[in-house]
């Protein structure tokens, strides 16, 4: 019997350096972005989940195990080597056996085991969650605040109550997508586009006309919207000193600045301030014009709300553009093939 107990001591011993080395692992993302990743359809990150949902209850197991085997130590330490010395094998284990799980060669050991009965240890959890309520009282887990992901940050400044203005909230939500985004979704659409040719007489008619559209600059055109060749500034023709009557041609900026309908409103925002330039003329594969772009544009998608001076006729040129896409080649008889 005296060497059943001593056997059961060491084998008990053992099992309680075991159990104090297994570190069930943390995953390195927050809840929010595993529970992005498994609606996405990734297995792992349901696993992470539930592990993550779980580990204040595993945690409470292993502290539970310690405990009992400690406990249980102690009994059998004493029934083996009588109270004095069973009482003195005890306090020596009570004091190393912590730092004897600690050495990896242990550990490695211990997490091989817990690695393949972490699924049943859940399982279990999941079978008695009224015990496991009264058990998670006492053990401590620390939580962790991250951000794991883009998508996250957006929901937590979306959902934010009384903490950010709904103002910033466009703002933030908006920097967050601001490389996303191309040109082609923010720029003015060809459809819209007031140009003025370069043989056209500047003079009150047309000063009026371009005065009624609310707009600063124009592109100036040769022969069609697809051959720019310059950009007419209003301010240019009210400080002519000149009496002679002159064509837009001859005082327009011959300088053109184009810019691809693919790019992204980041490499369109730093177009403008290396170029000082305030519209770009959007082209396509075919540098066919598809639209322009203007520094305002660009400004109200990364803030959010849109700049309107008392000169706008209209609060979105896109809307104007697909009103007027609904009569274009729409006759009586038309038949969309």
């Amino acid at each position: 019997m005296h060497v059943l107990y001593l056997l059961l001591s060491v084998f008990v011993g053992s099992l309680l350096v075991i159990v104090s080395s297994i570190s069930p692992a943390r995953t390195g993302v927050s809840t929010f972005e595993l529970v992005r990743r498994r609606e996405l359809g990734n297995k792992d990150a349901e696993h992470e989940l539930r592990r993550e949902t779980l580990i204040a209850d595993l945690y409470s197991m292993r502290r539970l195990a310690v405990g009992v085997s400690l406990v249980a130590f102690v009994f059998m330490s004493i029934a083996a080597w009588g109270m004095a010395w069973g009482a003195l094998v005890s306090f020596a284990l009570a004091v190393a056996y912590g730092k004897l799980a600690t050495l990896p060669v242990v550990h490695a050991i211990a997490m091989k085991i817990y690695e393949e009965n972490e699924a049943s240890l859940m399982h279990a959890i999941e079978a008695h969650p009224a015990s496991m309520r009264a058990l998670r009282g006492v053990v401590w887990v620390e939580s962790r605040a991250m951000l794991s992901s883009r998508q996250e940050l957006e929901y937590l400044v979306r959902e934010s109550q009384g903490i950010l203005h709904e103002q910033d909230k466009r703002r933030i939500i908006n920097s967050l997508h601001f490389n996303e985004r191309t040109v082609e979704e923010i720029m003015t659409p060809r459809g819209v586009i007031s140009s003025v040719k370069h043989t056209d007489i500047v003079g009150p008619y047309i000063l009026d006309a371009l005065h009624k559209t609310g707009h600063s600059r124009f592109p100036v055109v040769d022969e069609d919207i697809d051959h720019v060749v310059g950009v007419l500034y209003t301010r240019d023709l009210v400080t002519l000193s000149d009496k002679r009557s002159k064509t837009a041609g001859e005082v327009m900026d011959d300088h053109v600045f184009y810019i691809n309908r693919d790019q992204t409103l980041d490499h369109a925002l730093t177009a403008f301030l290396k170029t000082h330039r305030h519209m770009f003329i959007v082209v396509n594969e075919y540098r066919e014009t598809a639209g322009v772009l203007t520094l305002e544009d660009t400004m109200e998608a990364l803030l959010g709300y849109k700049i309107i001076d008392e000169f706008d006729q209209h609060d979105d040129l896109r809307a104007v553009a697909d009103r007027m896409a609904r009569r274009n080649n729409n006759p009586p008889h038309a038949t969309n093939v």
